[in-house]
């Protein structure tokens, strides 16, 4: 449903809504429009900062990685005037949700709907709750850097599960001593943005996939931020906002939020945490159980 580069027969998926706009509404399935209410939702209350109506933007910095890819001694970093012309059609109000019809409408043909900073939370969220209802008890969904957690450790020495923080300059098939540190949580789900996941390098200048909507640039003002909520959709959503805020902001931001924790890696090396996040991290104390 949430593919924006296949189509599939018999399927309305998210590439039709933008193969149509400034066209006709798209009649899709109720699980895109329930996405899409998300994001829109959250993107009010968090002040605008991540906007599914990016797409414009975000396709030419996907086109320059994947080009990249290919060959990367011609890397190139897109031309400034084609981020700005592309940026004057990722207004979200054009995005048109007909909840009545189950429609999706853009107004106009050059805009396009990006959902990558929310769609594979929003989906791990809601395989969780089908596996939960099917009387599963305790498991862990891992969805990339989404990490979704089902009831408690089956162990009965182990009452919290341990999710590792990368440290971003390792290799993620590094183990252990890779970790920067283990946030220890009885619940819920953790999400981590990095500047190290989707990235190309022109001139010795590393480009990442997470777009500052004010510059139309990768976010420079952290390496990771991880983020701890009760749903796999928010915390997908949030740790995408608060990469792209400035510290001051994204703490803020952070600590605006119920049932939300955060820590930030900064590029020097220094970590940054909301105060109930500290008292979770192994660095703290914390351990998998009560007793530890």
């Amino acid at each position: 449903f949430y593919n924006i580069y296949l189509d599939y027969e018999g399927i309305n998926n998210l590439k039709t809504v933008n193969d149509n706009a400034g066209i006709k509404p798209v009649e899709v399935a109720q699980e895109i429009i329930d996405l899409l209410l998300f994001a829109r939702e959250m993107h009010s209350n968090t002040g605008g900062v991540t906007n599914i109506a990016m797409g414009p933007v975000l396709k030419i910095w996907h086109y320059y990685r994947g080009e990249a890819e290919y060959d990367p001694a011609n890397a190139q970093v897109p031309p400034w005037e084609d981020l700005v012309e592309a940026s004057r059609y990722t207004d979200l109000d054009q995005v048109i949700v007909d909840t009545e019809k189950n429609t999706v409408f853009l107004t106009d043909p050059r805009m396009s709907l990006d959902v990558g900073a929310v769609a594979k939370g929003f989906a791990t969220e809601t395989v969780a709750k089908e596996i939960e209802a099917a009387g599963l008890t305790a498991g862990v969904i891992s969805a990339g850097g989404n990490v979704r957690l089902i009831g408690v450790p089956p162990e009965e020495e182990r009452d919290r599960w341990g999710i590792g923080v990368q440290d971003p300059d390792a290799s993620i098939f590094g183990g252990d001593e890779k970790l920067l540190d283990v946030i220890y949580l009885k619940s819920g789900s953790v999400d981590t943005s990095g500047d190290y996941q989707r990235y190309y390098i022109v001139d010795g200048k590393t480009y990442h996939h997470l777009i500052d909507p004010q510059t139309l640039m990768p976010a420079e003002h952290f390496r990771v931020v991880t983020v701890a909520a009760e749903s796999a959709a928010v915390a997908d959503f949030m740790s995408t906002s608060l990469f792209l805020l400035p510290l001051e902001q994204s703490i803020a931001l952070a600590e605006s939020m119920d049932n939300l924790e955060a820590l930030w890696i900064l590029h020097g090396g220094e970590m940054k945490t909301t105060r109930e996040m500290r008292e979770m991290l192994r660095s703290s104390g914390a351990g998998g159980s009560d007793t530890d």
